[in-house]
């Protein structure tokens, strides 16, 4: 049964990509984001990963899981891969992917994500704590849904919903939640597993851009 603290626990894996296999998904991505409509059309919009970047993540998934799984021992697989690349002046908002559907299989347990390629200023991944009842919905779920019984859900803030809004702004009732920011340099090849039920985002990026590979980490 998947835990409370599985979902707001964070966990680095530094080998995640080799050098070669980082070489690899540049040189993909390269490719791709030379055809004029494959690039993300909107600030921190998610795309599909190619067939062979997608290759390439899943074998490093499966090589990372047994890392990940001592913080989120419920994890068992990953979905498909998307990618996003972000420019000088964006960002991605802080926000909270939630769970947003606990009773169906398989379940979103966290996300994980790996940069390709840093910015030379900015464009950081950080998480939010906070003690604030705001992002808490007061609803609980337990065995028959998968989880230990009384367990706590979030609100729902995916990436998806923020696409609509084009990512352009926080959720008011986040906003006025206060929070306590940690920021992580991660260089690129490292992944960042972190729980659905952690508030997070990506400083906006100074100079330079990020490229980044994200997905779920479910059960």
């Amino acid at each position: 049964m998947i835990h409370i603290s599985e979902t707001l626990m964070v966990q680095t894996v530094e080998d995640f990509l080799a050098a070669d296999e980082l070489a690899q998904l540049n040189k993909i991505m390269d490719i791709e984001l030379r055809s004029a409509a494959w690039p993300p059309a909107r600030q921190a919009e998610v795309l599909p990963a190619p067939v062979d970047a997608e290759d390439i993540l899943q074998v490093a998934t499966a090589r990372a899981l047994p890392a990940v799984r001592r913080a989120m021992p419920s994890v068992r697989a990953a979905a498909a891969w998307g990618f996003t690349e972000l420019g000088e002046g964006q960002k991605v908002p802080t926000h909270l992917d939630g769970i947003p559907a606990p009773a169906a299989s398989p379940r979103r347990i966290g996300r994980i994500g790996v940069t390709i390629g840093d910015a030379e200023q900015g464009g950081l991944f950080y998480i939010e704590t906070t003690s604030s009842p705001l992002p808490w919905t007061g609803a609980l779920v337990g065995e028959s849904e998968g989880y230990v019984p009384g367990t706590p859900l979030t609100r729902c803030l995916s990436h998806q919903a923020a696409a609509v809004r084009e990512h352009a702004e926080e959720a008011g009732w986040l906003e006025a939640a206060p929070t306590s920011r940690w920021t992580a340099h991660a260089p690129a090849g490292v992944a960042v597993a972190y729980g659905a039920h952690l508030i997070h985002g990506v400083t906006p990026v100074v100079r330079g851009r990020v490229r980044k590979f994200v997905t779920d980490l479910t059960d």
